[in-house]
This record gives structure tokens, sequence and C-alpha cells, in this order.
């Protein structure tokens, strides 16, 4: 049974950094891909970052120079450094797993396995 639990959200004010975590069990391979998507209030869910088995990584442009993900193939934890938060990054973030690879990376159908969310407020 595949589990993907994030932490680390919280109520930040704009300038200020969250570092969110997503640990994975369940699933003794590695993922061909794992993202993070977010969802704010009113919007359509969207692709943050994403890093693939190599260690190749993608951004939204949104994210680029503010936000960078990392992944721990050994502990199987997957993270998302977000520094200089501004009132727009508001949502819930979600992280999700791919293990068959192919797609766009920033396209929620490509992922089988997602998380429940942690809430990010930037104020």
């Amino acid at each position: 049974h595949v589990q993907l639990v994030e932490s680390g959200g919280g109520s930040v004010q704009a300038g200020q950094s969250l570092r969110l975590s997503c640990a994975v069990s369940g699933y003794t391979n590695t993922y061909y891909c794992m993202a993070w998507f977010r969802q704010g209030p009113g919007k359509r869910r969207e692709g943050v970052a994403a890093i693939d088995s190599a260690g190749g990584t993608m951004y939204a442009e949104s994210a680029k120079g503010r936000f960078t993900i990392s992944r721990d193939n050994t502990e199987n934890i997957l993270y998302l450094q977000m520094n200089s938060l501004k009132p727009d990054d508001t949502a819930m973030y979600y992280c999700a797993a791919d293990p068959r690879g192919g797609g766009y990376w920033y396209a929620a159908g490509r992922y089988t396995y997602w998380g429940h969310g942690t809430q990010v407020t930037v104020s």
C-alpha cells in the first residue's frame, strides 16, 4: 500500500521560507519522477517542481530562483525548499509520484500516487 505524507506547511509572512517534506512508503523502487503540485483558492492544480530518477529538476516559471526540489532516495523523502515566499504562493501543496514515466512533468494525470496535501499560507 503506497502512501505519500506531506508535512512542513504553515503560515508565514511574505519573504520568509518553508521546507516541505513528503515521506513515501510502500514502494521499494525509485519513482521515475516525483513532483510538487499546488492548488490555491479558486485555482486549478498546477505543477510547481519535479525531479526525475537521475536527479534532473524542472520548475514552473513562478518557482524558478525561489524554490528547490530535492529527493533523498535512501530515506524515500521528497523535499521542497521555498524561499522568498509571496502571498500568491498560498495554496495546498501536494506531492505526487510517477512510477512509470512518460508525459509532461507538469501534467497531473501523469502521476499515480498523491498525498493529501499540506497548507501553505503567506500573508
